[in-house]
């Protein structure tokens, strides 16, 4: 009986060499893909497409029989049928290193900064094979993030994995700054992707500041760059990150947002003709999602680590939409940001009842934990019964617990809260976290 070894060897003879280099034309051109015959490449290779206007780059996203699917990079103008399609051969991998450090790149590691070229002769790989999961080291100490909600409530180990969940326009952009101003990470990769152009300029000079771009990396794929772009986007900053992971830095990774890698991945099977599934996201999208995300966390022992957080789009404020669900499921945690308390000007708007760090009870002191506990009791008592308090049909003395929860909602609230460009070290949120602990007493 033949072996697999053998099958592939049989197989790899029967290809005609001449295929993996040859030219093709285009056949057809159908929203967002192109279709060629003639050049039999392999899914993931690069190519030229000749146009009326001059050449545009596309890759090869699929294939059926002899037709190669084609998805262009731009923006598609002046394709006409029986198009030249030419192999691009090229240095392949994304350029990484320290040469990267306050940088703006695309979805394909090219500057966008007009800061000239990146002079790098280092490149990886945009993939690589998953890492043994018994070879990481176990998430043993915190992160500072400079946040106080986050540092003493939803504590964050390094190397943990968090989704940070919120509709438009609550405030996740602005919570990504100041984690990135306030983190003791020796490396900040930022991957905005698919949203607004106008957001990453704020981004980069209002949010992340001078100072803190010296250590950060920005990858940048808004809405208007194709599909193939945006899910690149990901993918580099994720690439970019692992390359300073494996260099023994501690990296803090921003993703904003998974949902538009999502989408994206969609637009894409969508045109090369896979089947919807839930809510018309195929299943390639629920393969990707986990993927993507387990290439972060920490590295072995003679590796660093990626703490990471990506921000879920949750359409119409519904955690239970199909990517928020599938996310909550692969992730160490989520924070999740309330519209009604964005809306009553409660920055950042973090909804401590709904937000869990799957990671704290192995990251923080007995003391810690305990403390937390009892602050986010009390608080939950009373937004348990903050629409009868508010609307005078508590009496005063009828149950001492939510006694106690009013008296301590406006410290609790102070506390909670946060100026944009005010930083809270760890130990002065867990000074500040242990008074109102003390205060409350036990419960």
């Amino acid at each position: 009986m033949i072996n697999l070894k053998e099958r592939i060897q049989s197989y790899q003879q029967k290809i005609p060499r001449a295929h993996t280099v040859s030219e093709g034309k285009l056949i057809r051109g159908i929203g967002l893909t192109l279709e060629a015959v003639g050049c039999q490449l392999p899914v993931g290779s690069q190519c030229l497409v000749q146009t009326i206007d001059g050449e545009i780059e596309a890759e090869v996203v699929g294939f059926a029989k002899d037709v190669t699917y084609l998805m262009p990079t731009q923006a598609v103008k002046g394709i006409v049928p029986g198009s030249r399609v030419q192999p691009l051969t090229r240095e392949q991998g994304i350029p990484v290193g320290m040469e990267l450090l306050g940088r703006v790149v695309d979805g394909n590691g090219q500057p966008l900064d007009g800061l000239g070229p990146i002079k790098t002769d280092k490149r990886v790989p945009l993939t690589r094979a998953p890492m043994n999961p018994l070879k990481r080291k176990p998430i043993s100490k915190p992160l500072d993030v400079g946040v106080r909600a986050v540092n003493t409530m939803i504590t964050v180990g390094q190397g943990q994995r968090m989704g940070l969940f919120a509709g438009s326009g609550v405030g996740k952009s602005v919570l990504m700054g100041m984690m990135t101003r306030g983190t003791n990470a020796d490396v900040v990769v930022v991957g905005l992707v698919g949203e607004r152009g106008r957001e990453v300029k704020e981004f980069i000079h209002d949010i992340l500041g001078d100072e803190e771009r010296q250590k950060s990396v920005v990858v940048a794929a808004p809405a208007d760059t194709s599909p193939l772009m945006r899910l690149k986007g990901c993918e580099t900053a994720v690439c970019i990150a692992e390359y300073f992971r494996d260099q023994g830095m501690n990296v803090l990774l921003l993703i904003d947002s998974l949902t538009r890698y999502a989408m994206a991945q969609r637009e894409i099977a969508l045109a090369v003709g896979e089947p919807p599934a839930t809510k018309g996201y195929p299943p390639s999208v629920f393969a990707r999602l986990p993927a993507l995300v387990e290439r972060a966390g920490n590295g072995d022992t003679n590796q660093g680590s990626i703490t990471a957080f990506y921000t879920v789009l949750v359409e119409g404020d519904d955690l239970q939409d199909p990517i928020a669900d599938s996310a909550r499921a692969i992730l160490d945690g989520h924070i999740v940001l309330s519209r009604r308390l964005s809306e009553a000007g409660h920055f950042p708007a973090i909804d401590v009842e709904a937000s869990i760090s799957r990671v704290m009870p192995m990251v923080v002191s007995d003391e810690h934990l305990a403390a937390s506990r009892r602050i986010r009791q009390v608080y939950s008592n009373y937004q348990q019964n903050r629409d009868l308090i508010s609307i005078g049909a508590y009496s005063k003395g009828t149950d001492p617990r939510i006694d106690l929860a009013i008296n301590a909602e406006p410290t609790l609230n102070q506390f909670f809260q946060q100026g944009m460009q005010q930083i809270t070290p760890y130990d002065e949120s867990l000074e500040a976290m242990v008074g109102i602990y003390q205060a409350l007493g036990p419960g």
